[in-house]
């Protein structure tokens, strides 16, 4: 890839600035760089929850940490494997993605990932916005008791409505400014948290009376079948916690000095940040039920029942502006462009970004962290079930299909290689529904919508295995169905 401009040669309605390939000349990230960026994206308050909650569901410290340790590993290959395009062609996500299901059927899968986007933008605009309501109640109690607003099926109280919604308008704000703007918030995020992480984990071994006591604390499953029950729907969490950016870091790969450098910067920082971040949230979450007597999954819950005014005002203070960093980093910056692909003449990234916003309020955020058994099996693994298949469906076309080379100008163009149908290659699309159809049954089981015998067990059980599941599923049915053409594919 060279620094030619492709405007000369690519449609209008399939080239932008924003999704043009980056020129050699501006592919500057290194090891370093990539290495940071999983360490900021991993201290973020989720990351704490995700491991507590696997606490709260009933393992021990150090299944915990394995549990988290082995998704983290699982997710790291997809990871490196899509960011090779990234980083050979300087393409995005929805650009590479065009490859496999078309100029137009691109969107099906930038779409798809982007909506898993708004819900998580959702989730850091709920904690941010819980965060600022903790704080205000300390020193306006009524905010905590004010009449009821909204119907009881919405599960939405006045005051944490309220904080919410100011929370959102704050980050839209940010969003009219644009992403430059976030920088030095992402700095003060960089120094901030690791010290409060930190500080959180030296007030738990010593209100715990040391990590003796805490560690100690056994399992809750009493039968192996029981651990194994949950590990792996567990396990299949702890991959779907990352399985958006699975497919979207060549977003962020598009500007790596080397192969190696996006590849080792990743290999190095994702499982370990993850894992080191998320034994701070198992030990105290551990020490909340020698503290307290029950298990705090929720750190902002916790912060909420320290007894200085200062300290949890000066404390949801901070967790709000991180969260804010991390949400307009992590959040915005991938849908943008994703909405982007929708049409590029019309839609920019401040379009996309208020578009992900208001999507993100009708997620109903709050109700999806409610409780950890929400958070795991209700949201990651049911998001996991749909972007598995698009990972494995990707990887087939790039690494055994096409054998790594991609035709960039293309990829740009309404009539090249890559249109197929009218823009839309029918067999990706057909191969993505094959891979999320088996999750499906145990999807409707999970969240009550059918009885758990409507199915027979083994079919409903698939759901635990979801990403796994779609993953295989649509990559093997890809191939199989591309097999007709792929003598075009490779010499056309």
């Amino acid at each position: 890839m060279t620094d030619k401009p492709l405007m000369s040669a690519a449609s209008k309605s399939l080239y932008s600035e924003d999704l043009a390939p980056v020129p050699l000349s501006k592919r500057t990230w290194n090891t370093w760089n990539y290495s940071a960026l999983w360490i900021s994206m991993s201290l973020c308050i989720p990351t704490y929850m995700l491991a507590s909650s696997l606490i709260d569901g009933g393992m021990n410290w150090w299944e915990a940490i394995l549990t988290i340790f082995i998704g983290n590993t699982v997710v790291l290959v997809p990871m490196i494997l899509n960011g090779h395009a990234g980083t050979k062609y300087g393409i995005p996500f929805p650009v590479m993605a065009r490859a496999s299901f078309g100029v137009r059927g691109a969107n099906i899968p930038a779409m798809l990932r982007a909506i898993v986007a708004c819900g998580w933008f959702g989730i850091q605009t709920w904690i941010g916005g819980y965060a600022i309501f903790l704080m205000l109640k300390i020193w306006m109690p009524s905010l905590g008791t004010m009449s009821q607003l909204f119907p009881a099926w919405v599960g939405l109280q006045t005051g944490p409505a309220i904080t919410f919604i100011l929370f959102w308008l704050l980050n839209m704000f940010v969003v009219y400014l644009g992403v430059e703007s976030i920088k030095k918030l992402l700095v003060f995020k960089a120094f901030f948290l690791p010290l409060a992480a930190l500080s959180l984990l030296l007030w738990a071994i010593s209100a715990g009376h040391g990590l003796g006591p805490i560690l100690a604390q056994p399992s809750k499953f009493t039968l192996d079948s029981d651990f194994w029950n949950y590990f792996f729907p567990a396990l299949t969490g702890m991959v779907g916690f990352w399985a958006t950016l699975s497919l979207n870091i060549p977003d962020f790969t598009r500007y790596a000095k080397s192969q190696r450098a996006q590849i080792m910067g990743q290999a190095i920082a994702l499982p370990a940040s993850m894992t080191l971040f998320s034994f701070i949230g198992v030990v105290v979450t551990s020490a909340t039920l020698i503290i307290y007597g029950q298990t705090i999954w929720d750190p902002l819950v916790l912060a909420g029942k320290f007894e200085s005014k200062l300290i949890v005002s000066i404390a949801m203070i901070a967790v709000a502006i991180s969260t804010l960093a991390t949400n307009i980093a992590a959040n915005i910056v991938s849908p943008a462009n994703d909405f982007a692909n929708l049409s590029p003449a019309k839609i920019n990234f401040k379009t996309g970004g208020y578009i992900t916003g208001i999507l993100g309020i009708f997620i109903f955020p709050w109700k999806l962290i409610a409780d950890p058994t929400g958070y795991i099996f209700t949201w990651l693994i049911a998001y996991s079930s749909l972007l598995g298949p698009i990972g494995g469906i990707m990887i087939a076309d790039y690494y055994f299909l096409r054998k790594q080379k991609l035709v960039v100008e293309d990829m740009y163009e309404e009539q090249g290689r890559y249109t197929y149908s009218k823009g839309f290659n029918y067999l990706a699309i057909i191969a993505l529904l094959l891979g999320v159809l088996p999750n499906v049954p145990g999807f409707l089981t999970t969240i009550g919508l059918v009885g758990k015998d409507v199915f027979w067990h083994w079919i409903s059980g698939l759901y635990n295995y979801a990403w796994f599941v779609g993953f295989f599923v649509s990559g093997f049915t890809y191939l199989i169905f591309m097999q007709g053409e792929k003598r075009s594919v490779q010499h056309g």
